[in-house]
């Protein structure tokens, strides 16, 4: 157990940060999740849409600093690369 005032404050403000951290990161998962569904699904307009809003709560985790900014760039890279080989797909070739 901590006995110096500092260190009972910096336990206080882990648990604090621990806690946003958690959230912001759930909330990420969850928006690349529903993006990877929308894509799987085909649909290019709602495809589209989830994937922007992933890609926004992406750099917002990243800009908060609850992942790195490395990890954000492959994060959106690979769903960008789902979301091209998607469109490529369903249009018909000539």
């Amino acid at each position: 157990m901590a006995n110096t005032k500092s260190a009972k404050k910096r336990i206080r403000q882990n648990e604090k940060r621990r806690i946003r951290n958690r959230e912001i990161k759930s909330r990420t998962r969850s928006y690349i999740k529903l993006a990877g569904e929308a894509i799987e699904s085909g649909d290019i307009s709602a495809s589209e849409q989830a994937v922007q809003k992933a890609i926004s709560e992406i750099d917002r985790a990243a800009q908060k600093g609850v992942i790195h900014k490395n990890n954000a760039a492959r994060h959106k890279s690979r769903l960008m690369a789902r979301f091209s080989k998607m469109k490529l797909e369903d249009t018909p070739s000539s």
